[in-house]
């Protein structure tokens, strides 16, 4: 039977990508040796950090104002290397949702943290809106997807600073506008590759500017000066993210990649409108793209296990929602085929059949 991977992270990756992982795993360009043994330092990993770089560039057309670092640590990492860096008195976040609060919890040991509104007060169903940013703010952070109650910001926020953004969960989804950020970071292990790297994307002239000093692991200009190559990177991740990354390419990049999320997440959010047993978890108008939160309707929460069980049987892996919310969770990422959703969207036909 085939399976169908809906989990948030880790999540699914492209054939694409796995093949050519696995290939490299045995014999890394024509090394004779594994990618899991090669030096970092030699001319055929150098060549891969580059490229990978270069079409995270290339993919989210990033300014020359910008520069591209590949690290580990993941994007919890950088709830504290963004305010090491970047925050001088003041910054200011949204509360979007988990993610988002531990971004601010990090923050708020290097400087005054804003936080200008939150939707904690309906479980983090909505994106604030109306909300004002000081202007003195070094920076406002927003997280632009939010796995666990999916929510995603499908416009920017109208703001007269800096951005700073964790995308680790739609980043390479849709177009963005590079110049308006600060920073931008991402782990890899939604739309990129496995888990262990995190790629960060960092406006070079608002750097430099803080009074403290930052240790050099966690200064982005030491990542810079360095080419990522300051300390070991993780080489797997990195070398599987640039398979990814050649992929969207192939697929017509950014754009072509949206409208294919568009697609995936229209099919599966009419069929929750439709079936009687379900309905969704997020205001209609910040319905994520990348994570689809469902539960069953009040007269029909008896049947969830009932579905969980039966979804499993027919091939559907990963779909049972976080904690916070219950019910279900459908990732839809860049990997994600159209067959998949479909077929999930059968499942939930033949359940509704038999309730």
């Amino acid at each position: 039977m085939k399976k169908h991977n809906f989990y948030a992270g880790p999540s699914i990756l492209s054939e694409f990508t796995i093949k050519n992982t696995a290939a490299a795993v045995e014999n890394f360009a024509g090394t004779g040796l594994s990618l899991l043994e090669v030096s970092h330092r030699g001319k055929e990993f150098i060549a891969i950090s580059d490229e990978a770089r270069a079409l995270v560039k290339e993919l989210l057309d990033v300014p020359a104002s910008h520069e591209v670092v590949l690290l580990g640590g993941g994007a919890s990492m950088q709830f504290c290397m963004v305010p090491y860096n970047l925050l001088n008195l003041k910054a200011a976040y949204l509360d979007t949702g988990t993610w988002a609060s531990k971004a601010i919890k990090e923050a708020k040991l290097f400087g005054e943290v804003d936080v200008v509104a939150s939707s904690k007060d309906k479980n983090y169903s909505y994106i604030p809106k109306n909300y004002t940013v000081s202007p003195d703010s070094d920076y406002f952070h927003i997280t632009t997807n939010n796995t666990i109650f999916g929510t995603q910001l499908h416009a920017l926020p109208a703001v007269n600073v800096p951005l700073a953004a964790d995308m680790s969960s739609d980043i390479f989804s849709c177009p963005v506008d590079v110049s308006k950020f600060d920073v931008i970071y991402a782990g890899a292990q939604k739309n990129l590759g496995p888990a262990g790297v995190a790629v960060i994307i960092v406006r070079t002239d608002a750097l430099g500017k803080v009074s403290r000093p930052i240790p050099s692991m966690l200064n982005y200009q030491i990542h810079i000066k360095n080419d990522s190559m300051f300390n070991t990177p993780p080489v797997l991740p990195i070398f599987s993210s640039l398979q990814t990354l050649k992929w969207y390419k192939e697929q017509g990049g950014v754009a072509a990649m949206q409208q294919k999320n568009k697609d995936k997440a229209a099919i599966l959010y009419d069929e929750i409108d439709r079936n009687k047993l379900f309905k969704g978890t997020a205001a209609v108008e910040d319905r994520s793209l990348m994570n689809v939160c469902f539960v069953m309707n009040d007269e029909y929460v008896e049947l969830e296990s009932a579905f969980n069980q039966f979804a499993t049987a027919n091939g559907m892996v990963g779909i049972k929602g976080h904690r916070s919310v219950g019910g279900f969770r459908a990732s839809l990422y860049n990997a994600m085929p159209k067959s998949s959703v479909e077929a999930l969207v059968e499942t939930m036909k033949a359940f509704e059949k038999q309730a």
